[in-house]
Order: C-alpha cells, then structure tokens, then sequence
C-alpha cells in the first residue's frame, strides 16, 4: 500500500507514526488503522515490539491482530540519523502515538518542541501509567499498577479474597482507547485553530474514568464499594446463575424485567413482597434473591433456559469462550469474528472492527506485518530516499 486512499474507512486521510511498545499505544495505533488511517508502525531494528511474542500457545498471534493494517518500519531513534528518520516522518503525519515512560522522547530529540518545530499541525498522542506530569510522572507504568491505582483492582473479585483481575490489560486497552477519542478530538480542533496539541493519556486516570460513582459514593454517604464477586452490590437479580449443565447470566434488575421474571417463575407474589419490591429492595435482600433464583435454575438446561428467558423479555446470555462465540450465530451474522488470511499462521480468525460504519465502515486488510516488511515502500515512496540510501542505512543498523 502506497496511498492512505487506497483503505477503506472515516480516517483513510490520516497519517499516524506509531512509536509505541506493547499494548497501549498499539492498540491506539490499531484503532486509527481499523477505520482506515495509514499507520506507520517504528520498530527498533532487531527483536522489534516485543508484543511481536506474545500469546498462548506454541503460535504467537497477539502480533497479527494488534499490527493489523499497519505499515512496519524500523528505525534507531537513538541514533541520530534514526531520530532524524522520524522527524522527517512527523512532518508527513496528523499523528504521533507513543507510550515510552515520560521523557523519553525528550531524550531522543523527539520531544514535542521538536516535533512541532517541523511540523506545527502535529497531534502528539502520549499514553503513560500516570501522565506527563505530576510526582509519579517519571514511573513506569503498566496496565496492572494502573487498575489498581486506579481504583479497579479494590473491586475485582471475591470478597473474602485478594483483588483479582479480569484475565486482560484492561488499563491498557482503556487508557489507549481515551489516546485515541482523545486524538480525534485534537484533530477535530485542528480544523478551526490550524494547530496540532498534546493528547495525555495516563492508565490510572482512564480506569478512574470508568470508575462510576465510586467517589462520590464516598465523599456524599462515606460508602466504600467493595468486591462482591460475580454479582455487583446492591444491583438484583444480576448474577451467573448455576444449571445443570452450566452457567447463564441473567439480568432481571429493572422493576418492569423483574416482574417478568417473576411472571415466567410463577412466583408473582414477589413483585409485592417488601423484600423485592423496587430497586432498593432487592439490592438490600440481595443473597436471598440471589439464592431463591438459583434453587430455580438449577436444575434446567442452559439452553432451554437461556431461550425461556428470551421468549419472557429477560435478558440473558451464556458465559462465551472463543469456540462458543465462534459457534454463536449472532457473531456470525455480524461478522463479529473474521477469517484473516496469513502467510504463516493457519486459520487465523480474529475480531472484526468496532464500531460499525454503515456508509464508510473499516476493515481488517491485512494482518500484523514482519518487522520493517515496509521499510522501502515508506522510505523510499514517501521520504523519497533512493536504494542505495536505504541500503546503507539498513548496512549501519539505522534502520
């Protein structure tokens, strides 16, 4: 690929340089490349994103969805002519996504005063654990330390257990998901100023972010929430009820969806019991509730009561691991899961992209690329370096 037009999707007039490692800034750099941005990955000469390494089993694949879409170059940003590589990259680009501990960049001479001297429209996205300022600026960060500083890890799990985690990088995936809204924003702004900006994007703070009312709750009624495992407090019934044959989530929180629920139980004298009256009601007999659904699905069929509870208005749905999503039909009609054809991974699938566009939607349109597979396609076409340049950066480890 050569031109941006070429991709489909709302950003196939953007350019995005991607410096990061991991998960938060690729994932960012993922986002713009699904919907059709050009994303020109930099990868140091060598090993590469470590990322590139990652995954269960004797295959990795995290490489193959988080590098979809993007154009894989290296370059050594120590070295000044790597930096100079990327100067003269930025000054092609809408954006510039890192996620390198505060002040590296500076480091490099790729701060943002560099950056913006060549090209003042520059959108710097940086993704950090705690922001480009403030005491814990210089620490490392990682998407664990976020959550918990954030507040996540208090709730996660049993409440007669340590915290626990969601078996993802939910601060990562959620700090980069903010890098880029916020980006768009940048971008958005662009159009009246003429001016590019710095996007700060810190772990902890996109985990507070979601943290609902967790403060308040405690700043107005002195309330600390706290873990309550599968169910979340004071929200009933909403739980992972036990069948005979598995488990089904159903959600009948709602006045109106409880009463439903009651109806399909029989169990209509509880839609005027005090105990499960409304709202509060429900939340204060929680376990009791809780403990009289189960008693009742305990010993049906998870499908037969995940379509009763359907038929009823309930929602309700099964605990899904890949090869139950890959057999759901809604995921098929959606295309929610896509085959992904690859040079050297077998029956790759991976999900598609979200949201859906229904006039300019994105694509998977190729799978996460070798490291520096498009070295001469970018340094050649779009820097306009010729093949012996490129061969003798290549010959001093530049590149």
């Amino acid at each position: 690929m050569t031109q941006t037009a070429q991709r489909r999707g709302a950003l196939n007039d953007l350019r995005a340089i991607e410096l990061g490692q991991l998960i938060a800034g690729p994932f960012c750099g993922q986002l713009f490349a699904d919907h059709g941005a050009d994303v020109i990955k930099v990868e140091a000469p060598g090993a590469g994103d470590p990322l590139r390494d990652w995954g269960r089993g004797d295959i990795p694949t995290w490489w193959a969805v988080a590098g979809r879409n993007k154009r894989c170059i290296t370059a050594d940003m120590r070295k000044p002519e790597g930096r100079d590589l990327v100067l003269a990259l930025s000054e092609k680009a809408d954006v510039l996504i890192e996620n390198f501990r505060p002040g590296t960049l500076e480091k490099w001479g790729l701060g943002y005063d560099a950056l913006k001297a060549k090209n003042p429209r520059l959108v710097l996205v940086r993704v950090s654990g705690f922001g480009q300022t403030g005491p814990y600026a210089p620490r490392a960060g990682y998407a664990s330390v976020g959550e918990a500083m954030g507040g996540m890890r208090h709730l996660c799990g049993e409440p007669d257990r340590p915290p626990s985690r969601a078996g993802l990088s939910l601060g990562d995936t959620l700090a980069a998901s903010f890098a880029f809204m916020g980006a768009l924003m940048a971008l958005k702004e662009r159009e009246r100023s003429g001016e590019g900006q710095i996007v700060d994007s810190a772990i902890y703070e996109s985990v507070l972010a979601v943290m609902e009312a967790t403060v308040p709750e405690y700043t107005v009624n002195g309330e600390i929430r706290g873990r309550s495992g599968a169910k979340l407090a004071g929200i009933a019934p909403s739980n992972v009820y036990p069948c005979a044959d598995g488990d089904l989530l159903i959600a009948a929180n709602q006045d109106s969806v409880f009463e439903r629920l009651c109806t399909f139980m029989g169990r209509e004298e509880w839609i005027k019991d005090p105990r499960f009256v409304d709202h509060r009601a429900r939340g204060a007999n929680q376990d009791l509730l809780d403990g009289l659904i189960a008693d009742w699905t305990r010993p049906q069929n998870v499908a037969t009561l995940e379509a009763d509870m359907i038929a009823a208005g309930v929602p309700a749905g099964r605990i899904n691991r890949a090869p139950d999503m890959l057999a759901d039909p809604q995921f098929a009609a959606r295309e929610a899961i896509i085959d992904v054809p690859h040079p050297t991974i077998p029956n790759l699938k991976m999900q598609n992209v979200f949201p859906k566009l229904l006039r300019t939607p994105g694509e998977v349109a190729w799978p996460g690329a070798p490291i520096g597979a498009h070295n001469d396609e970018v340094y050649g076409d779009l820097l306009g370096l010729d093949a012996a340049r490129i061969a003798d950066l290549r010959a001093r480890a530049v590149i």
